[in-house]
């Protein structure tokens, strides 16, 4: 039989096929083999991984600000629960209708409808939005008990910051604010700025120590689904709160100051003037705080720009003033360092001639002849436009920026104003014109160029009384349970009977009969104070005026009267405490400024022994781990 020799290629054929298909197959699951051990074994690890952060996300919880609080541990700013509603659009069919249901429980403007509604379509569907915050306990009960007909809104609770006493330390502590982008700008690589309802500080202390007082951020972690909703809760970090700022301030002194200083525009300011401690800090009027964190109205924000008291600005520190009689001291030390006798008498007839002008003392008559003692005592201007034109402005000048003028002392909190204490290269700066010697004469009164602040002004007596000590006013004890350091203050280069010249004056002032201070001194044994009168003119006074006797505070309009100032320390036999008054347009010094001076005076040293035994030590400070402002005329009054 014949073999057919076209099968036997055919099947050759085939083989060599089945062989190629099969090393084929055999080398695609040997590379599938060695894939699927690559993924499976050498990688295993690092899928896993990412396996889990698709199924648990991690989220950032803010953690709980920092309290401040007064050196008895009094709470100044805290926390406390905010109620609130958010709303997950998703579980409602009209996010406007729902709106609507709402504004019949809290009001809600058109405004802020178009707010939510506009943060509702940017954020996915299951996310919460906040709608409301900020209601009170009637309105949260309202909305949970009317929750059935509100679909997609849904009651929740959390923290919000609080001020306690409101206006009465809304310039010195400050606010807090929402997270704009400019400040997300300035530190991009902050995640809590990006925090839902996060806050922070911008105002005051809580501007200044605002990374101190954040603390750090919590994590909760969660368990999402594919499209990121959250399943359950795994675990949950509250973080740590931010660390407690414990203040110097007397807040019953703070309180009190304020409600003595109430219904005028007015500053205080209460130092120890052995540590620079500064005790109370008063503004007159202000603010609430609390509105800047819930939100401001456009009506009453308007109220506060047009208030002619301007009760946005901190007037302690940015408020600056002619110092007027008050600075008679500084003229009184400048000529003594001149070498000029204290017991050497200056005539005053009422009237100084320089050239062909004439420049007047308060006192229509004159107060006689009067040496230094009896010039600070009467604050006779006549005495210190002589003492003035034979020591110069440059002494002058001297003295006053070494006893705290004219410069900021970087004080905790943001704002201050350096003033002005004018010199000859200053005035050429700032005018191109030369210095006159009349210029000198109303310096030497505190008039003229000269500008200072209430905290300057208390600087000021700090200095003079403590003995040439050169403290700065500091505001701030301890942060998170650690004292602050308080490095020795240099001595001013002054002769101490210098100083006890112009401490005995200032006694005079006020215990003393005929003293411009004597009618508001303290009576009681052992809490008498000294002090120092001035009234600084806001606007020249005419001759017609002057001569015909129409220059009555109380018959002007109330920007064209006598700002009202007085300085004292306190107790005269051991200074202890300063203190400095400012009321704008106030009139007198000795009628309006001296009167309330003598009260706050008189709480701080009524106040003194509860003061040293709450004094704070390294080892006993209190521990709150919870959170639950041209130049002037030349005419002067003392």
């Amino acid at each position: 039989m014949a073999i057919d020799r076209r099968d036997t290629s055919r099947y050759k054929t085939f083989t060599r096929r089945a062989i190629i298909l099969g090393g084929a197959q055999a080398g695609a699951f040997l590379v599938l083999g060695a894939r699927m051990y690559y993924l499976q074994i050498s990688k295993s690890d690092e899928y896993r991984m990412l396996s889990e952060e698709n199924r648990i996300n991690v989220r950032l919880i803010a953690p709980l600000r920092g309290r401040i609080v007064d050196r008895y541990g009094t709470v100044l700013a805290s926390n406390r629960q905010n109620y609130r509603a958010v709303m997950i659009s998703e579980q409602t069919p009209d996010v406007q209708e729902t709106l609507n249901r709402l504004a019949r429980i809290v009001e809600i403007t058109a405004d802020e409808q178009k707010k939510i509604l506009r943060d509702v379509a940017r954020a996915p569907r299951f996310i919460p939005v906040t709608v409301t915050e900020n209601l009170t306990w009637e309105q949260f009960a309202q909305i949970n008990i009317n929750e059935p007909d509100l679909p997609g809104l849904q009651p929740d609770v959390g923290e919000t910051r609080y001020y306690p006493f409101s206006t009465q330390l809304a310039h010195m502590v400050g606010y807090v604010t929402p997270v704009y982008q400019r400040d997300i700008d300035k530190s991009p690589d902050e995640p809590l700025l990006r925090l839902p309802g996060f806050r922070v500080g911008k105002s005051g202390l809580e501007q200044t120590y605002d990374t101190v007082l954040r603390g750090q951020a919590g994590a909760s972690h969660v368990e999402v689904n594919a499209y990121g909703r959250v399943i359950r809760e795994l675990s949950k970090d509250n973080g740590k709160p931010g660390a407690e700022v414990v203040l110097t301030i007397d807040m019953e002194v703070q309180k009190y100051a304020c409600e003595r200083l109430e219904g005028e525009s007015a500053s205080a300011v209460v130092m120890d003037i052995h540590s620079g401690e500064v005790i109370a800090c008063v503004s007159t009027p202000a603010f609430d705080p609390n509105q800047f964190n819930t939100g401001y109205g456009v009506a009453a924000y308007k109220a506060l720009i047009d208030n002619p008291y301007l009760p946005l600005t901190n007037k302690s520190q940015a408020g600056l003033y002619p110092p007027g009689s008050t600075f008679k001291m500084i003229t009184s030390i400048a000529a003594l360092r001149k070498g000029i006798n204290p017991r050497e008498t200056v005539h005053c007839n009422g009237k100084y001639a320089l050239g062909n002008h004439l420049f007047h003392c308060w006192k229509k008559g004159g107060h006689g002849s009067v040496n230094m003692h009896e010039a600070i005592k009467h604050s006779c201007d006549i005495y210190f436009y002589e003492m003035a034109k034979r020591t110069g402005i440059d002494e002058i000048a001297k003295a006053a920026s070494e006893f705290g003028l004219g410069q900021t002392y970087d004080f905790e909190v943001p704002g201050e104003k350096p003033g002005i204490v004018p010199t000859r290269e200053w005035k050429r700066a700032a005018t191109g014109e030369s210095w006159q010697q009349g210029e000198t004469l109303i310096s030497g009164i505190g008039q003229g160029f000269l500008l200072t602040s209430p905290l300057q002004l208390c600087v000021m007596m700090s200095r003079i009384a403590n003995g040439g000590m050169a403290v700065k006013p500091r505001l701030t004890r301890a942060i998170g349970g650690e004292l602050v350091p308080m490095p020795p203050a240099p001595m001013i280069d002054v002769d101490p009977a210098f100083l006890k010249v112009v401490q005995d004056g200032m006694n005079g002032v006020s215990n003393e009969p005929g003293g411009t201070a004597f009618r508001s001194r303290i009576t009681e044994a052992g809490f008498e104070l000294a002090g120092k009168t001035g009234s600084a003119q806001v606007r020249r006074i005419s001759m017609a005026e002057r001569d015909g006797g129409v220059r009555k505070n109380e018959a002007l309009a109330w920007r064209l009267r006598d700002h009202a100032l007085f300085v004292c320390f306190a107790p005269v036999d051991k200074p202890q405490y300063a203190l400095s008054v400012v009321i704008e347009h106030g009139g007198s010094g000795s009628g309006a400024a001296a009167p309330v001076a003598r009260d706050i005076m008189l709480k701080v040293l009524k106040r003194n022994l509860v003061r040293e035994q709450a004094s704070l030590h390294p080892t006993d400070l209190p521990s709150h781990e919870g959170h639950s402002h041209a130049p002037h005329s030349t005419v002067e009054q003392g």
